[in-house]
């Protein structure tokens, strides 16, 4: 028995980091097809009002997406799952998940149906500033029409892809995201020409693509005999423990995203444009966020979920050290990079038809402020799970309430100020944002140290050693490669292209370069010893 030892614990020590690179690659093309889609969006309709009109409409549904599919409905139910498969089997499992997608399925159909009904009121509530411009309004509604359904099929995809990630299929929900873009991408070039408005055929591209979302997802949810029939049954007991969890968690592992949805109903109140700006800068953010911050989110909470089940104490420690050292070291450099690069990245991108010079400008103030809280971003996403897999929902909420106040006080201070001359305008919205999450992220990391869940290891003093120096290094060369703005300005699309990738691969290298000569080695990264 001993001697297997060894060779076992080597095997599970590459599962987590494994499973993160195929959440993390398969994340990667979407993003990389995301950034595709929002040039061909700047190209269409810029950061005018209609542009506006339409990333208000898109904006609400994906923020409730975020909430039910990739937030707190996850973290509630895939510790439940977790303990349901450990304790009962196939046959409570399968119980389980057609009461839970009977709650789910039926709560959305109800909410889509009230939110279509009142769409002028919705539009009213998240984005009071158009009521200034009753045409703008009133576009708005009709695109919330739209777009709002997108919010069930999502929402029942989020549900899905749970009972994967949970069963170690982390490939095809990873890869589902992909087809948003497709969609909105193909509604953009093909469809769009053939609207009188162009925000209409994104609009249907949107709800095209959460049903094709939904589709995707069954086949692997049939190959693994857990394909729901949605039964309405809220006395179960496993639904009624997710729905107490879920509830807390709406503000634990979600207060980023209220936040930046209390920056877009201020920016509909700023000239025109704001919300615009505000999307394409913190789209930039969520290429980084998404591709590492989440697909290791993704990828800790089962394994987190079945250490607590388990009784595994030191394991779950070692597995939330890990996680927090992967994800700086990914997230500095990250952040360093983006703050240095706004605006040839910008440029390079979006800089074409309908979006103007004085676009890039205001856009890369918002991501400069924004691109000072994606570590925290990232952090809060593999901190939170700490809580949630020991189902402790309190700790997070509290923690959570105190970020969103911060926020809330911080908005008026940093966009209307009264202490000081210059107004920070959309900026400001953005820089509090950025400051709340650091607030919300460096409780929750007190919070597990408190608890003694999280025992950081010896290891990161040189850890955080060689992260500097390798930073440092990786920002001194961007500094020097980078032309211009006035340069990218005069550059076709192609030479942006080619410049972009050669600043950031090299970058990239001289990073992972210093980071190799300080001491660094493969093994550093491939997860915990209990894992």
């Amino acid at each position: 028995m001993n001697s297997t030892q060894p060779s076992d614990d080597k095997v599970k020590r590459r599962g987590l980091l494994k499973s993160s690179a195929i959440v993390g690659s398969a994340t990667m093309l979407s993003r990389v097809l995301g950034l595709i889609r929002d040039v061909v969006l700047a190209n269409l309709v810029g950061a005018g009002s209609n542009a506006d009109a339409f990333f208000i409409a898109f904006k609400i549904p994906n923020f409730l997406r975020r909430l039910f599919a990739e937030g707190a409905f996850a973290q509630a139910f895939v510790p439940v799952l977790s303990d349901t498969r450990e304790q009962g089997g196939l046959m409570a499992v399968k119980a389980l998940v057609d009461r839970i997608a009977g709650a789910l399925g039926g709560t959305l159909l109800l909410l889509t149906a009230l939110t279509m009904l009142a769409s002028p009121w919705v539009a009213t509530l998240f984005a009071p500033g158009f009521m200034r411009d009753p045409q703008k309004l009133q576009l708005t509604a009709e695109l919330i029409k739209l777009t709002f359904p997108y919010l069930f099929f999502i929402s029942m995809t989020g549900f899905a892809g749970a009972i994967l990630n949970t069963y170690d299929r982390f490939a095809v929900p990873a890869i589902t995201p992909v087809l948003l873009n497709l969609s909105l991408i193909g509604a953009a070039i093909f469809v769009a020409p053939s609207f009188d408005e162009p925000v209409f055929a994104l609009a249907w591209g949107v709800l095209v693509a959460g049903v094709l979302q939904m589709l995707f997802q069954l086949p692997s949810l049939y190959r693994l005999e857990l394909l729901p029939k949605p039964t309405w049954d809220l006395s179960h007991p496993g639904v009624h423990r997710v729905m107490i969890l879920m509830v807390p968690a709406l503000f634990g592992v979600s207060v980023s995203q209220i936040n930046l949805l209390l920056d877009t109903i201020l920016a509909s109140l700023l000239p025109g444009g704001s919300v615009s700006w505000l999307y394409y800068s913190d789209r930039m953010t969520e290429l980084p966020l998404g591709v590492f911050g989440i697909a290791i989110a993704t990828v800790i909470l089962p394994a987190l979920s079945s250490h607590r089940a388990r009784a595994e104490t030191e394991a779950f420690g070692e597995t939330l050290d890990w996680a927090i050292r992967l994800v700086l070291l990914i997230a500095v450099p990250a952040m360093v990079a983006l703050f240095l690069l706004a605006a040839p990245i910008l440029t390079a991108l979006f800089q074409y038809g309908a979006f103007s010079p004085n676009d890039v400008t205001k856009a890369t103030y918002s991501l400069q402020a924004y691109t000072l809280g994606l570590g925290a971003f990232m952090l809060i996403k593999v901190l939170a799970p700490g809580f949630y897999a020991r189902q402790d929902m309190k700790t997070p909420v509290k923690i959570g309430i105190i970020a969103m106040v911060a926020n809330m006080v911080l908005n008026p201070l940093l966009v209307f100020p009264l202490l000081w001359q210059f107004d920070l305008g959309h900026v400001g919205l953005a820089l509090a944002t950025s400051i709340a999450a650091w607030l919300n992220a460096g409780l929750l990391y007190r919070g597990l140290r408190r608890d003694k869940v999280l025992r950081p290891s010896e290891a990161w003093a040189g850890f955080m050693l060689r992260l500097l120096l390798a930073v440092m290094a990786m920002g001194a060369l961007l500094v020097w490669l980078t032309p211009e703005l006035s340069t990218w300005s005069d550059w076709g699309w192609l030479p942006r292209a080619l410049a972009m990738l050669g600043i950031c691969s090299a970058g990239a290298i001289i990073y992972i370069l210093t980071l190799f000569l300080t001491g660094m080695r493969w093994s550093d990264l491939r997860g915990p010893s209990r894992a």
